[in-house]
């Protein structure tokens, strides 16, 4: 089993990109070029993480062990933020996925009151090779039905659990998204309305869910308020190729902790 920080040094490299900042409602506030170095020194015992903005590094770390807060999966995917939801704090957390030369990261946060604030995507490749820029997701490029493998690991560290996964997407005949998601013997399905680049999923006004489709192939699945003693989930996709498509999903449970993280595969059948 690798160890996290194996997979942590997955991302080691400097990553040149952009800092995207959405409103809540998905209007473009800023872009921002971005650079991020994650250099190994000490036999890669330590990591001296720089992040450069419009050409300024604004942030020098240096570490040697990961974060409580933090899990990483073999392939370099990861996410880190808050361990518990409480009242009159901001939550929030990163979720990182990772494929060949390319990172697209998303951050979430909500603010004191509990309600969606910030959304920041961003979007990298390694130095050097080529730049493949996704266009920006629309929701006929997930229509349809994408089988998957899905891995989900513990802040506790027990073992992980490793299932198939079924998602179909598909219009009805009012315009609206029906959604169905299959994994070992659950089935969930909900209906979403689609008003241009966001889905709201609003069946439980005690629990509204957005989806924002972003440039890069990315969409962000987000509650609109974060409540006490409600379970949630936080989601990020990519549609890295037409029909290849990863997720990664950060899960609370009704006491607010952090319970798992979960990275999906999907293909398109």
């Amino acid at each position: 089993m690798t160890s996290q920080w194996e997979s942590l040094l997955q991302n080691l490299g400097e990553w040149q990109g952009s800092f995207t900042r959405f409103s809540p409602q998905g209007t473009l506030l800023e872009d921002i070029q971005s650079m991020v170095s994650l250099a190994g020194l000490n036999n890669n015992q330590t990591i001296r993480q720089i992040v450069s903005r419009q050409g300024q590094a604004d942030l020098v770390l240096e570490y040697s062990s990961v974060s409580r807060s933090t899990l990483f999966f073999a392939n370099g995917a990861f996410s880190q933020g808050s361990i518990q939801l409480a009242p009159f704090t901001e939550f929030g957390a990163e979720l990182g996925l990772i494929h060949e030369n390319r990172r697209l990261r998303l951050v979430q946060l909500f603010n004191k009151n509990g309600q969606l604030d910030k959304i920041t995507l961003i979007r990298e490749h390694l130095a050097g090779t080529e730049r493949v820029e996704r266009p920006t997701l629309q929701i006929d490029d997930l229509l349809g039905e994408w089988q998957g493998e899905a891995v989900t690991i513990y802040p506790d560290w027990r073992s992980s659990n490793n299932y198939s996964t079924n998602l179909k997407l598909q219009l009805d005949d009012h315009g609206r998204l029906i959604q169905s998601l299959s994994f070992g013997e659950n089935t969930i399905t909900s209906t979403g309305t689609i008003n241009g680049s966001m889905i709201n999923f609003d069946q439980n006004p005690q629990k509204q869910i957005q989806i924002l489709l972003l440039p890069g192939g990315a969409s962000v699945t987000s509650p609109l308020q974060v409540q006490l003693r409600q379970p949630l989930f936080l989601e990020v996709g990519w549609l890295i190729q037409p029909h290849l498509r990863q997720r990664m999903i950060r899960s609370y449970n009704d006491k607010g902790e952090w319970v798992s993280l979960t990275l999906v595969t999907e293909e398109k059948v």
